[in-house]
Order: C-alpha cells, then sequence, then structure tokens
C-alpha cells in the first residue's frame, strides 16, 4: 500500500492535465456551456483552402450563415443550443459533401472536421447535462439557415457551407 499515494497522485495530476486545454486551445462559454477548441489550428486550415473552396461557389448573392438573421443577433442563452445545431450541422450534411481532387484540400477539410467532431462531442455532453433549451430565436434561424442550404444541390450547398466557415468562426470567438 505504500504506492497508493503516489499511484492517486499521479493518476489525479493525469485527468487534471487531459482536462486542461491544451497550447493554442481556446475555451468558448456558449451559453451554458464551455468548451476548448483549437482555434488557430482551425483558421490556419480553412486560411490555407478559403481562396479553393470559395472560387467553387457559383453563388456569390446568397448566404448560408449571414444576413439577414445574423449569428452575431443570437442571445447568449441561446448559444449552446446554436452551437450545437451548427457543429452538428457542419458535421452531417457540410464535411461529408466536401471532397475536392485536391488532395491537399482534403486533408484540410478532413482536419477541421476532425475538430469539429471533438468540439460536437464535447458539446453534446454539456448540452444533455445542462438541459440546453432552444429560444424560439435560436430555432428560426436555425432553420433559416437549413432553407438556404436546402436551396441548393448538395455539393454546391456544402462548399458555399464550408466557404461561410469564418462567419461561424467569428461568432464564436465573439462568444469568448
Amino acid at each position: 500500500m505504500r504506492g497508493s499515494p503516489l499511484f492517486l497522485c499521479l493518476f489525479s495530476m493525469s485527468c487534471w492535465v487531459n482536462l486542461m486545454p491544451t497550447a493554442g486551445d481556446k475555451i468558448f462559454h456558449l451559453g451554458t456551456c464551455r468548451v476548448s477548441m483549437s482555434m488557430t489550428e482551425i483558421r490556419a486550415g480553412f486560411t490555407a483552402i478559403k481562396a479553393n473552396i470559395q472560387s467553387r461557389d457559383p453563388i456569390r448573392t446568397l448566404s448560408i450563415l449571414s444576413h439577414p438573421h445574423s449569428l452575431h443577433k443570437i442571445k447568449s442563452s441561446d448559444r449552446c443550443c446554436m452551437a450545437h445545431q451548427l457543429f452538428t450541422f457542419y458535421m452531417d450534411k457540410v464535411f461529408k459533401h466536401c471532397r475536392t481532387e485536391d488532395s491537399f484540400v482534403n486533408r484540410k477539410i478532413s482536419s477541421i472536421a476532425n475538430s469539429f467532431l471533438s468540439a460536437r462531442r464535447k458539446l453534446g455532453q454539456c448540452h444533455e447535462q445542462n438541459n440546453c433549451v432552444c429560444g424560439e430565436e435560436s430555432t428560426e434561424k436555425f432553420k433559416q439557415i437549413l432553407a438556404n442550404y436546402e436551396g441548393l444541390n448538395v455539393t454546391s450547398a456544402a462548399m458555399k457551407s464550408l466557404g461561410e466557415l469564418d462567419i461561424l468562426l467569428d461568432w464564436m470567438e465573439k462568444s469568448r
């Protein structure tokens, strides 16, 4: 039993380190939920492919994520719900339809998708534990996003949504 206190100490430190955000991670306060993400990594990946992705967008007059129902107008109490819906939207509808002939672009998309998957898991757990309820405002905004998305063919809508990722990232960074 002499090793027990040392083992307990090491185990506690290990758990504590795993809960701490890694270098470059930022903690986002989304309503009652907090999620850490490496925005530096996501932004770098997106910046590397942004011009390529946006050049594939044939319809420049329509936005899926912005005006007139801007994300920035979402109340702080609805941010958890909205973020959870948006991460699910990107995982289920956007990333799976964003494949190009360029392997570099595909790797960057995959890297961003992996970051979103991790954040969605964390946010989903918090969403369930805190019983985040979607308010009318976030529900209506998300319906508008889906309507904008579904008004286009799947590939165009996915590329447009990926090309607008900076709108989502800016919204999240204002949630800090």
